[in-house]
């Protein structure tokens, strides 16, 4: 250590300069050691992006990172109060909007006791000034995704994708649907239910009963969930892949900070990406507000006697998958499976998995065929293998 022999100086300076420069306060010590002076800088950790000459920094771990980007930009509206759909655009008036589309929100809205009846009368620009979409006589983003004819003149990927696949790789036909989001939601289910997917006809003396492969309900809720937590920044639209036994429901966004998807089931706050958007999702009957759009699609589908959602979140690639009951006897026969694999595959789906003990006691054989059978399962990619030997637990996918 060589000491700092200007250290009076450098108190009086160090502190100002880290205050002007990054807009903090860090404690400065002077210090002695040997009859010589040094100078001690304390910083403490911050939970924010820090500014230097114009660019902002963060700590990931031990390394600092820039912030840039999407993310940037969505910090420096959180510093003003804002969210992406609240930022208005001043290229767009009322008279661009699309007046049946105001009549669509107001007659669901009135239908769901979300909106007064009185306001079956008011103008769009009531509508707009009662959802607070208009600042300085400005429309915001929310007004034009929700209203506009063609948002996508003003947002880089504001549209949905749909397609149909063989396998990941073999696409059989595709469908893009473009519009508004009240249009998208619209005209984005009547494909699934109508194109992608199929419904089972029956009838109640000369009533006509539609029970479609998957709880309609619970696909409008992701698709709903979709639209109003994806990032915008990202110029992708929302993208929907449907298989043989599956859909797929992908959009650009992340989960809320310190959030895990395991969050999702618990009882959580609402926080949406897009909270302009999803209040007047809420006001037209769309949605709920309390966060319960997880527990929601999880309980139709358990009614429904499918498989419960499966929900993923990297990075900004958020997930929710649906799959059909593979497990009946119809289905299983075709796979080339032994009377107490379809049997047992039955009869353990509602709990969810099956141990190899579990396996051997009910049909009365050795452990080791009971591993076997479960391992063909597995191969089959029927069940997942969890654990080893005889605390081995098998899950139902």
């Amino acid at each position: 250590m060589i000491g700092a022999t200007d250290h009076k100086d450098l108190m009086e300076k160090i502190p100002n300069k880290i205050k002007n420069q990054l807009g903090i306060v860090a404690e400065v010590n002077l210090l002695q050691e040997n009859d010589k002076h040094y100078i001690e800088i304390v910083v403490t950790p911050y939970s924010v992006p820090i500014s230097l000459r114009g660019r902002y920094f963060y700590r990931s771990g031990s390394v600092k990172q820039e912030l840039t980007g999407a993310a940037l930009n969505e910090f420096l509206l959180e510093r003003i109060g804002k969210k992406w759909d609240s930022v208005t655009v001043p290229t767009v008036q009322v008279e661009d909007l699309k007046t049946d589309t105001f009549t669509f929100f107001k007659e669901k809205g009135i239908k769901s006791n979300r909106i007064d009846e009185d306001s079956r009368n008011e103008t769009p620009l009531q509508v707009l000034e009662n959802l607070k979409f208009v600042n300085k006589g400005l429309l915001n983003r929310a007004a034009v995704m929700l209203f506009h004819p063609d948002p996508e003149r003003f947002v880089s990927g504001a549209y949905v994708k749909i397609g149909f696949f063989r396998t990941d790789s073999d696409l059989l036909f595709q469908d893009e649907i473009h519009g508004n989001l009240f249009e998208q939601v619209e005209k984005t289910m009547d494909f699934l239910l109508t194109k992608y997917t199929k419904a089972l006809i029956s009838y109640e003396g000369l009533t006509r009963i539609e029970t479609y492969e998957y709880p309609k309900d619970a696909l409008r809720e992701a698709l709903l969930n979709a639209i109003a937590h994806k990032d915008y920044t990202g110029p992708y639209p929302i993208q929907i892949s449907v298989y043989t036994n599956k859909i797929m429901i992908w959009n650009y966004g992340r989960l809320p900070e310190n959030w895990t998807v395991e969050d999702l089931f618990n009882k959580h706050s609402s926080q949406p990406c897009n909270p302009d958007i999803a209040t007047a999702f809420f006001r037209s009957g769309y949605v709920e507000s309390w966060g319960r759009g997880m527990d929601k699609m999880k309980n139709l589908c358990l009614e429904a006697k499918i498989p419960i959602p499966q929900f993923s979140c990297i990075g900004n690639d958020f997930w929710a998958v649906f799959r059909k009951d593979i497990y009946n006897k119809e289905n299983l026969s075709k796979w080339g499976l032994n009377e107490r694999q379809v049997d047992a595959l039955i009869y353990f789906k509602s709990k969810g998995e099956i141990t190899s003990a579990e396996y051997s006691e009910k049909y009365s054989i050795s452990d080791r065929t009971a591993r076997r059978d479960l391992s063909k399962l597995t191969e089959k990619e029927l069940l997942k293998n969890e654990g080893d030997t005889n605390l081995s637990k098998y899950i139902f996918l």
